[in-house]
């Protein structure tokens, strides 16, 4: 009889204890360099954090600090994330230099293509080409945006020759190596403070997409942004983080795991790639029904361009090459990834 009290004592606190991992509640925060309204919060993060809320049955919560709410400067994010400052962050693995040095690949001119939903294929495609860059966080996702354009307070750019001698905004290192190759001058700062910076002189333009016009209100501020036709319309693009704290990620139940793991693969980097393709023309109108216009250029004048920023990648092969990593196969392969997805 005390043996089989003890069985039902055991299996009762057995019950008990999985219950109770079951039953687990979390609430993580999510924190990121631009305001409440970018797309990047309102079409990517909201949509996600409520699609994983709705699928665990309310055991998952999300606090969404925007705009550097919870502290710190945006090239902090990454270190915020890994040391278990915050849970969740969105970031750009440009303002923390060296720490990336395979995934900054895709930022690379002649990589990516125009097509955000492409190249996030192909980088999912190659993840395990850059999987020691991430290993020290639990990678939701990595994207990049559509691209780069000129956006220019004054000046009617139409060839290489008409940026020579300007200060040009990038976010990246591999950005400022091409606006040295065309002659100008890179001045590296995340993009909250471009506006500012162009309203007080301090840059003639920036390398930014048309995704975010409307949160820096840049029609107000903008004349020219320039992009190209068709394939290659674009100076480059960033590449983004979106990463959870691996010791969180580790402490929650298999359950929980799982549901962030579904939310977290080659579907959603696809649906990013492809809201970000989509609010560009959103921002294309905005400049056109401002003060300013956007420019077109002719695949003549966009070639004045990529000659000298095609030095860039041969830049970033030599310094992977000396760090112990295969340049040119990892621009090869990121080539061809985007290709094959590039309709």
């Amino acid at each position: 009889m005390k043996h089989i009290t003890k069985l039902l004592a055991g299996a009762a606190v057995a019950t008990m204890v999985s219950f109770g991992a079951h039953a687990q509640e979390v609430t993580l925060t999510v924190h990121h360099f631009l305001g409440p309204k970018a797309p990047a919060q309102s079409k990517m993060i909201e949509p996600w954090a409520k699609k994983i809320e709705e699928e665990s049955n309310g055991r998952i919560k999300f606090e969404i600090f925007p705009s550097m709410s919870l502290g710190g400067n945006p090239p902090e994010l990454y270190r915020q994330v890994r040391d278990g400052v915050a849970d969740i962050v969105w970031t750009l693995p440009g303002y923390t230099p060296g720490v990336f040095p395979r995934l900054e690949v895709f930022e690379l001119p002649g990589v990516h293509l125009g097509d955000a939903r492409a190249t996030n294929l192909a980088m999912w495609d190659l993840k395990d080409e850059y999987a020691e860059d991430l290993k020290d966080v639990h990678t939701l996702a990595v994207h990049v945006h559509a691209g780069q354009a000129i956006h220019l307070t004054e000046k009617d750019v139409r060839t290489v020759e008409d940026v020579k001698g300007l200060k040009l905004r990038t976010p990246t290192r591999t950005g400022s190596w091409m606006i040295e190759a065309w002659g100008a001058e890179p001045v590296g700062m995340p993009v909250p403070a471009l506006p500012q910076a162009m309203s007080l002189g301090v840059v003639d333009g920036g390398l930014v997409p048309f995704e975010v016009v409307p949160p820096l209100k840049l029609a107000e501020l903008v004349s020219y942004s320039v992009e190209g036709e068709g394939v290659n319309s674009r100076f480059g693009t960033s590449t983004f983080l979106f990463a959870m704290n691996k010791e969180r990620y580790d402490s929650l139940p298999d359950d929980l795991k799982e549901i962030i793991d579904r939310n977290s693969g080659r579907e959603f980097a696809g649906h990013i790639g492809d809201v970000f393709n989509d609010v560009e023309d959103v921002g294309r109108k905005m400049i056109n029904d401002g003060k300013g216009q956007v420019v077109k250029l002719t695949a003549e004048q966009k070639a004045t361009f990529d000659a000298p920023a095609a030095t860039v990648v041969d830049r970033w092969i030599e310094e992977a090459n000396s760090n112990g990593i295969d340049g040119a196969k990892l621009v090869e392969d990121a080539k061809a990834a985007v290709l094959s997805h590039t309709k």
